[in-house]
């Protein structure tokens, strides 16, 4: 899951120039596409391979959140050192204010257009209500310049999206109603939303409840909605959504977090695009915890620069996974690493009937790993992933109230990119819970260049 409450405010992009930094630097942030971008701006890299054999990554740019947490300090953007030759790697070296305004609610993802405008999805109303609406930011100024989509064709809610100009699409996924998931996590607003349909009072995409359970379509030239896809209970919840790197393809994948599946989209033959569900995370029968049954959720995915490996994470079970995706239609487990989770064996609780055994908590450098495995980034050449543990802080609250007393910390995992493997990097932790301001809960990461969750090529 990406930012809720904001991706960067207004008055953080005017303060560029304060620190001398060139407009490249913000836009680079809002995840521009390089093959489009202004000619000087960022390293525009011609193809996804390219850019696999780009320079190293020696910073990373991810929010840090104190809302809904007992520090009183603003949510701030944070600068990390991830050069290993670096005399401050593994430290925060820049600490930046932000705040947002907009007329929709809870900015969410962000995408820059080959026309130089940045494009934003949004989950809500101001009244906290579900409302799957973008809007369109200049890409000089950064001043609001109107909503994306045409007028009445927003979606019931909104999350994340990824558009394929070569395919004239753009398809979105979503959530929930921004004002339901603020103080947790409740499971009879999913139940809501099952039982109408299964007593067919209403379709189902007209009287939702509070999640959602589909993909939207998005004609990219009219800017309107032509097809929705419903996933059904399996697909409960469809967050990050990934179309592959190569820009003619038309298929792609989404997370969906309450079943643990992760679904392939695909353009048919016949011109209407569809689902399958291809991945699934078995939920856990388990004593100890809210319900019955613990899922993985699964909260972030990225795909590889490559198009050969997709990555996820499993908040609650506490696991990464890398699959090989060459046959897209059937992926193929290919590595794992367990970082702290729900599930750890000297926690309260109890898995039953599993053959697989609960992991042992995840000390680094003498700190234990509080919370699970969220949001994901992958270097350029596909030998490194980072990750963060702090989802929502209202979620965080409910399910990692350790993480909120001490804050949460970025992981970096060593990637075999040949046969796959994941193993956690022993001399890698930067921790959260030591900033000047308090414990703070860090996010979603970006690098300054460009990187494989927000670059689109053209």
């Amino acid at each position: 899951m990406g930012v809720m409450w904001c991706v960067v405010g207004v008055r953080v992009m005017r303060r560029a120039a304060e620190f001398g930094r060139s407009c490249s630097f913000w836009r680079d942030l809002f995840g521009r596409p390089k093959s489009t971008a202004c000619s000087g701006c960022g390293p525009g890299y011609q193809s996804p391979l390219h850019a696999m054999k780009g320079e190293r990554e020696k910073i990373v740019y991810l929010p840090c959140i104190y809302r809904n947490t007992a520090t009183r300090q603003a949510d701030y953007l944070a600068t990390v050192d991830v050069d290993p030759e670096s005399p401050s790697y593994c430290q925060t070296v820049e600490a930046v204010d932000l705040y947002w305004k907009c007329g929709l609610a809870n900015p969410h993802t962000s995408h820059c257009l080959g026309s130089g405008q940045i494009l934003i999805s949004c989950m809500g109303d101001p009244s906290g209500a579900g409302k799957g609406g973008f809007v369109l930011l200049d890409g000089e100024t950064f001043e609001v310049t109107g909503n994306w989509e045409s007028p009445g064709e927003a979606a019931p809610f909104g999350y994340d999206f990824w558009y394929q100009p070569r395919h004239n699409v753009m398809i979105s996924s979503e959530w929930g109603a921004p004002k339901f998931l603020a103080d947790g996590f409740n499971p009879a607003h999913v139940a809501e939303a099952s039982s109408r349909r299964r007593r067919g009072v209403s379709e189902f995409l007209i009287v939702p409840g509070q999640y959602g359970t589909s993909l939207h379509v998005w004609d990219w030239t009219t800017r309107k909605r032509v097809q929705t896809l419903d996933l059904g209970e399996e697909g409960a919840i469809p967050l990050e959504i990934r179309f592959l790197h190569d820009p003619a393809a038309a298929e792609g994948f989404v997370g969906c977090a309450l079943k643990g599946s992760v679904f392939r989209f695909y353009k048919a033959s016949t011109g209407k695009w569809s689902a399958d569900k291809v991945i699934g995370v078995p939920s856990k029968k388990v004593e100890g915890w809210m319900l019955p049954e613990m899922p993985g959720l699964i909260t972030d995915i990225l795909i590889s620069l490559d198009d050969r490996f997709l990555y996820f994470s499993n908040w609650l079970h506490g696991d990464i996974r890398q699959y090989d995706i060459s046959d897209t239609k059937n992926p193929r487990l290919v590595g794992q690493v367990f970082l702290g989770g729900s599930l750890t064996a000297d926690g309260p609780v109890r898995v039953l009937d599993d053959p697989e055994k609960q992991p042992a908590p995840r000390f680094i450098q003498g700190k234990r790993i509080h919370g699970g495995p969220q949001m994901l980034q992958l270097s350029l050449d596909g030998r490194r992933l980072y990750v963060t543990t702090s989802l929502y802080s209202g979620w965080d609250k409910q399910f990692y109230p350790e993480m909120i007393r001490e804050g949460s910390v970025m992981m970096q995992i060593d990637v075999d990119s040949e046969r796959g493997g994941l193993s956690l990097n022993e001399n890698f932790l930067v921790d959260f819970g030591k900033e000047p301001g308090g414990p703070a809960l860090a996010h979603e990461l970006r690098y300054p260049g460009g990187d494989c969750t927000s670059d689109i090529w053209l």
